[in-house]
């Protein structure tokens, strides 16, 4: 009886414990399920999350029972709005909250509509034990009594930690070696989360983040020199095609916001979703097989990527993080040549820190907002009808040859134009969210068909080369059922949802000269080499591969996953497939290699920018 009464205060005395453990563990898994259903094993995951918790543990025990409460408790309210905030971000994103990415939240103007668009009802259910667990903390306070010494707590604390702490060491160490550079890039941040669980991933985004903010990380040795070299090695063949096809003309590019292609060439009730578009492409070099590459910095990362050829930042935009770094970009080689290079948006001049960037990548002039008549808006800003007719009248004041980047808006999540974007009937859509971006593309559309006709008629299509693509996706994984009913689509898997993470892609040529559809791999890390071989500028520093000459294509993405032209990895659930078939290919010797590859070349763009690299790096 005495040894069964001891168990059973010792079970009342570590009740909160007990509850605490079970409780977090529970709603971890039930997020690593919901992020990974395929994927999901109690077996393999339950371990790390059990020490993750521990460690929390193992810090509440140096107080005393009534104090020692309330610290579980408040780890558990601080843990339920992690894991809501990263279930809400992974409707969208399909991705997992970083520490950059909420930096950017506080820095970036009010994105609320887009933000609680995405929250589900179901989400709160990882709040529900804190209704129950407050109310009982009263119990606590007038019931249990602590005795125990300072001492005797502080060891407990301390082995408890210890072990917990050792035991995390070893999942965090068998990962890095299954896995080379993976911490070192934070690349596949999901998959950080899907094997070593929730807190353990914000541990190590955190450490990661700081450290690299704080510059203490160094350059492993040679690595700059192994940097320089691979640049070097990035060049195209020696007689490329098209080679300065574009000299002494105007360059006129167009990021198209949350344009995919899955809407060119589509109509709805018979009426084409985006006819203008259709007809341009009819008229261009047009490339279907183009793919979006952006991270947490989303429409910046693409600005970034096709204007620098850098992999984005890790963590957080690189629009903030590398706004002070020295760029090689291609406005910088524009404006050596004699381009006048200007940058045209109708928002905010500090939104995307746009303001400072454009100036470290030597963009001549910033039309913002300040810059228009903005009394015509859509969501976030100047509608695009206003934005495309007030842009060419600012272009007829240009210098020329110049070049103009251009970014649109109206198109952007979650899509509501409040009536601005007509009648275009999306059917038995009406009222999703698919539904509602099928009438803003559309409307898009049409002010760029408007904007095509006045560049013909003002004789623009004679002497420039027009480059148009879309920056990023526009459904957000949520809505893939709404979307493949649209598509047809009856093979849902991540292989499949991969394949419609494409942008359309246009190069339109004076005369519509080489037109046609061009089936290369390629992505936005491509355009600074394809645009530097066309208008023959001097271009080093950069990782993409001329998508109109190099045949052997390498493209790799910021999470990791990467195309090589026979085989589809996809990080996020560590599997390969073959880019023909879509089935499964088992891991070997020679797919890690090319995983651990991509890891690598994603290592140096992350090493140029956290060192500032090319500020030297040619003198070396």
């Amino acid at each position: 009886m005495n040894f069964r009464k001891i168990i059973l205060n010792k079970v009342y005395f570590s009740a909160d414990i007990l509850l605490f453990v079970f409780i977090i563990s529970i709603k971890m898994l039930q997020y690593d399920k919901y992020i990974n259903p395929a994927g999901h094993t109690f077996k393999y995951l339950f371990p790390p999350i059990a020490a993750s918790v521990f460690v929390i543990v193992g810090i509440s025990l140096i107080f005393k029972r009534r104090t020692r409460y309330k610290v579980l408790l408040g780890a558990d309210i601080a843990i339920s709005i992690i894991l809501f905030a990263d279930t809400v971000y992974f409707g969208y994103f399909k991705d997992i909250i970083s520490a950059g990415a909420i930096r950017n939240s506080f820095l970036i103007k009010d994105v609320s509509a887009s933000v609680t668009s995405l929250i589900r009802p179901v989400f709160f259910l990882y709040f529900i034990d804190i209704l129950i667990l407050i109310p009982l903390s009263i119990f606590y306070k007038k019931h249990l009594k602590d005795n125990s010494r300072i001492r005797l707590r502080a060891a407990m604390s301390i082995i408890v930690i210890l072990i917990s702490v050792s035991m995390d060491a070893g999942y965090f160490n068998k990962l890095a070696k299954d896995q080379p550079n993976l911490f070192e890039t934070m690349s596949n941040k999901l998959y950080i989360a899907e094997i070593l669980g929730n807190v353990n991933y914000h541990a190590a985004d955190a450490y990661s983040y700081i450290v690299t903010s704080l510059g203490k990380s160094k350059l492993p040795e040679g690595r700059e020199k192994d940097i320089k070299t691979f640049l070097t090695g990035m060049d195209t063949q020696n007689e490329p095609k098209m080679k300065g096809v574009g000299e002494g003309k105007n360059l006129i590019m167009i990021q198209v916001e949350a344009l995919q292609q899955f809407v060119i060439n589509k109509s709805v009730n018979g009426q084409e979703i985006t006819p203008n578009l259709n007809k341009f492409i009819n008229r261009s070099l047009y490339f279907d097989n183009f793919y979006y590459q952006v991270a947490e910095g989303n429409t910046s990362d693409a600005e970034f990527m096709v204007n620098n050829s850098l992999y984005p930042a890790a963590s957080g935009a690189a629009y903030y993080r590398y706004a002070n770094d020295t760029l090689d970009s291609l406005p910088s080689k524009f404006n050596s040549v004699g381009y006048y290079t200007s940058v045209m948006h109708g928002n905010s001049e500090g939104f995307w820190n746009r303001n400072v960037m454009y100036k470290t990548m030597k963009f001549d002039d910033f039309y913002g907002e300040k810059s228009f008549d903005m009394s015509e808006r859509i969501g976030l800003g100047l509608s695009d009808k206003a934005f495309l007719n007030q842009a060419i009248t600012k272009m007829d004041t240009f210098k020329q040859p110049f070049y103009n980047f251009m970014i649109t808006l109206s198109s952007h999540h979650p899509f509501d134009g409040g009536g601005a974007f007509g009648s275009y009937d999306v059917g038995d859509m009406k009222g999703t969210l698919l539904g509602s971006y099928l009438q803003a593309i559309h409307y898009t559309d049409a002010q760029l068909g408007t904007f095509f006709d006045e560049l013909e008629k003002k004789g623009y299509l004679d002497n420039s080369i027009i480059i148009l693509y879309g920056d990023h996706y526009a459904m957000p994984k949520q809505s893939e059922k709404d979307l493949y009913k649209f598509l047809g689509e009856s093979n849902a898997s991540d292989f499949t949802w991969f394949q419609y993470q494409k942008v359309p892609f246009l190069i339109h040529f004076p005369g519509d000269k080489n037109k046609g559809t061009d089936h290369t791999v390629a992505g936005q890390m491509d355009v600074l080499p394809t645009i530097s071989n066309m208008f023959n500028i001097n271009q080093n520093n950069y990782f993409g591969r001329d998508m109109l000459n190099v045949g052997n294509r390498f493209l790799i993405f910021r999470n990791g996953s990467f195309i090589n032209g026979k085989y589809l990895y996809i990080s996020s659930n560590n599997t390969y497939y073959d880019e023909n078939t879509g089935e499964k290919v088992e891991e070997d010797d020679k797919l890690k290699a090319i995983r651990d590859e991509a890891q690598l070349e994603l290592s140096y763009s992350d090493n140029i920018l956290d060192h500032n690299l090319l500020k030297d790096l040619d003198e070396n």
